[in-house]
């Protein structure tokens, strides 16, 4: 096995290690202050509790889990693309930013009933509500990367008769790729917020309508399960990208193997 390898597996031993000890605080403080189950439940609560209907956890889970998967792709293309634009344009440039910082600024929770007005009740609304959500930080910081280009290369490539095209994707974007991936590992929790909103809204499956049916008949228990596989999601969505950036830049700081 590989010196890197061995670092990813102690890694991955020190996460687990860390959430092992804070179950361990976490069911030893309710237990020692008696805490009232309907106010904080125990983690043997929870495991209980997922045991009881673990594959209607596990369905709800993997749709909103969908959901948020969908959303992160298309604001990923969107953003990625809406960068672009503005990166070619100065006038682009600031009709995009100002319409993007204005609707940015709107309450997600406000818009989210008009998106279930527009879509309807389906997966649809909650995929455009992340979408909506996770994009504005993929445009800022993949501008960020792409205006931060050498202007020495950029000024030789032209000077050798290099189309526009063939800058973008020969220089901006190999040098953007480290703001894109800090961009879409943000995204990721985004789009995982703008999903579960949908289902608060709108939704009639989904971790986000368990929480939502949970508050209704004060079954805090239920809502800590739909809780924490939330919380699951997010990570491994994290993660998913985190291995993505490993493939791509491998000489990034936060891959490098020494």
């Amino acid at each position: 096995m590989k010196l890197s390898d061995y670092s990813k597996v102690q890694s991955a031993l020190q996460v687990l290690l860390i959430l092992a000890a804070f179950a361990a605080v976490w069911q030893f403080s309710v237990t020692l202050f008696d805490v009232p189950e309907y106010l904080l439940p125990s983690v043997t609560d929870l495991i209980r509790e997922f045991r009881s209907d673990w594959t209607f956890y596990l369905q709800n889970a993997l749709y909103t889990l969908e959901t948020t998967a969908l959303a992160f792709v298309v604001a990923s293309i969107i953003g990625v693309a809406l960068a672009i634009a503005v990166v070619s344009a100065k006038l682009v440039d600031n009709v995009i930013m100002t319409l993007l910082a204005a609707f940015h600024n709107v309450p997600k929770v406000a818009l989210a009933p008009l998106f279930v007005i527009w879509l309807g009740t389906g997966q649809l609304p909650k995929v455009a509500i992340g979408a909506m959500i996770a994009v504005f930080t993929i445009v800022v910081d993949t501008v960020v990367g792409l205006k931060s280009a050498d202007p020495e290369v950029i000024n030789f490539a032209r000077s050798k008769k290099a189309m526009p095209l063939t800058i973008l994707t020969k220089v901006r974007l190999p040098g953007a790729l480290p703001n894109l991936f800090g961009a879409l590992k943000t995204a990721t929790s985004f789009a995982l917020i703008g999903a579960v909103v949908g289902e608060f809204v709108g939704g009639e499956q989904g971790l986000g309508y368990i929480i939502m049916t949970a508050q209704g008949s004060f079954d805090t228990t239920r809502a800590f399960v739909a809780i924490v596989l939330l919380g699951l999601c997010g990570t491994a969505l994290y993660y998913c990208v985190d291995f993505l950036e490993g493939i791509f830049l491998p000489w990034h700081v936060a891959h490098r193997k020494t």
